[in-house]
């Protein structure tokens, strides 16, 4: 079942990197008690990802941030150590945390999986979400991972 509005986000672990290597996040760590806006996607460095979806949440950040929002942050179904590549490759300079769900774990306790053959295995659908203090206050999914409209960074400042 998809998460939904009204949800709370279920208890994850994701992969990320640290000044001393790869280490680890909760969803507590991430959620409780803060404003954050999460977005999923299919794969780093992916066009849709890497050209649409990341670059308005860099752009528009401190604007998302201004609202209340405590931090943004992207998952994806990829190792940590391609995600600090993409990190670094966007010169995300920290204006947005980068989470590695490996196995695909937390994606599916969403119910956001998508089944892609092309790339070998499981990823997110591209997804899009505000939750406050771990409860789900806004979600969109888009009907296809290579649209990067409802999920943008345009959408979650209409929905601040």
């Amino acid at each position: 079942m998809t998460i939904k509005v009204g949800d709370h986000l279920p208890d994850a672990s994701f992969k990320v990197m640290t000044a001393d290597g790869p280490g680890e996040k909760t969803s507590a760590d991430l959620f409780n008690g803060k404003t954050v806006v999460l977005f999923g996607v299919p794969g780093a460095f992916t066009p849709t990802c890497h050209m649409n979806h990341l670059p308005g949440f860099l752009e528009h950040g401190d604007t998302i941030k201004s609202k209340g929002v405590d931090a943004i942050a992207v998952v994806s179904v990829n190792d940590v150590f391609v995600m600090d590549a993409w990190a670094k490759a966007s010169k995300a300079n920290g204006a947005v945390e980068f989470l590695s769900d490996t196995d695909a774990a937390f994606i599916k306790a969403l119910g956001l999986a998508l089944d892609a053959p092309i790339f070998g295995h499981t990823r997110s659908q591209r997804f899009a979400l505000i939750a406050k203090d771990g409860e789900v206050t806004f979600l969109a999914v888009e009907d296809s991972p290579g649209e990067a409209t409802a999920t943008g960074a345009a959408a979650i400042l209409q929905a601040l």
